[in-house]
């Protein structure tokens, strides 16, 4: 066995041995999506359960991980409609030495606790942030009402699957070249 599979193997294990605060509650496939509970006490984030997708590359742990939220989340570093994460302890700096319980348990605890408006992925967030914080962190709860409820995410996890099966699109191959098939057009239409 490889040793970033036998890696790959741990981690998993890890997540389910020690059952973090934030606790991996589903798994569809094998390291792939998370259904989380934060925790973030005393952060508008507070009480809401997030649906991450982690993606590991064939390299982890020597190449970091891909993370996204799956449900919506109004934060300044993260895109709220794709999820994506700006961390730069996940982008540029990860070290082989980062296991996944760091991930749940430390990093993305702290990007909700300290968000960093200065590299914003989302910009009306970093904005609100700034300019007023008070409706930044009305927001942030109202989003948490209607996407990080139990319900939500698992709506959110739902559309996910259908993604994810809309976007395996068969090949064009000759099977397809009957004489019932019609060109769009033609090259003089255009």
């Amino acid at each position: 066995m490889s040793s970033p599979r036998r890696r790959i193997e741990t981690d998993v294990m890890k997540m389910r041995l020690f059952r973090l605060s934030p606790t991996a509650l589903t798994q569809r496939r094998l390291m792939s999506d998370y259904e989380v509970t934060l925790v973030n006490d005393n952060t508008p984030f507070e009480g809401g359960i997030w649906k991450v997708h982690v993606e590991l590359p064939d390299q982890y742990p020597y190449k970091s991980p891909s993370i996204g939220f799956v449900n919506r989340i109004f934060h300044p570093n993260i895109d709220e409609l794709s999820g994506s994460v700006c961390l730069d302890v996940i982008n540029q700096t990860w070290s082989p030495m980062y296991d996944m319980i760091n991930i749940f348990e430390v990093f993305l605890p702290q990007l909700l606790r300290y968000p960093n408006a200065s590299d914003p992925l989302n910009g009306e967030a970093a904005a609100l942030l700034l300019r007023d914080p008070k409706s930044y962190e009305a927001k942030v709860k109202d989003y948490v009402q209607r996407y990080a409820s139990k319900g939500a995410a698992d709506e959110a996890g739902a559309e996910s699957e259908e993604d994810d099966e809309l976007s395996s699109v068969g090949s064009y191959n000759d099977e397809d070249d009957d004489e019932d098939a019609q060109a769009a057009g033609q090259m003089d239409d255009v």
